[in-house]
């Protein structure tokens, strides 16, 4: 098999539903693209500032959100990560996720700065499967 360079405007998977897969020269899969990202505030008026497959963030309360997919995922096997942060560089947080509240269409998140829950400015979140 040849190895080159592409330039292409679209990739798209030949099957409805299924996303594209990259393989290595084998044929064995290798991975594929993120199914879903968000950037968003979480604090006072929250909002998406820009996401792909994501409908809306949902406040559940103080540095407790879901995450709501446009599209579902195929099942609740999927993995998450994300930072969370105030722009001040001030201070430390981390986002979580409790393993029972995975679900097709969305996923619930915290955020805390280690002794609490914390709204935070930015927080961005990232789904692969």
């Amino acid at each position: 098999m040849a190895y080159g360079t592409l330039a292409i405007d679209t990739i798209q998977s030949s099957t409805t539903g299924t996303p594209t897969q990259f393989n290595d020269g084998s044929g064995t899969q290798i991975g594929t693209l993120c199914r879903a990202w968000v950037n968003y505030k979480g604090t006072s008026t929250q909002s998406i500032r820009a996401s792909f497959n994501v409908s809306s963030v949902t406040y559940n309360s103080t540095g407790d959100y879901t995450i709501n997919f446009t599209t579902a995922m195929t099942d609740n096997n999927y993995s998450v990560c994300g930072t969370a942060g105030d722009f001040t560089g001030g201070s430390q947080n981390r986002m979580t996720v409790d393993p029972k509240v995975f679900a097709t269409g969305s996923i619930r998140i915290n955020v805390d700065n280690s002794s609490s829950t914390t709204d935070q400015n930015a927080v961005s979140v990232a789904i692969f499967r």
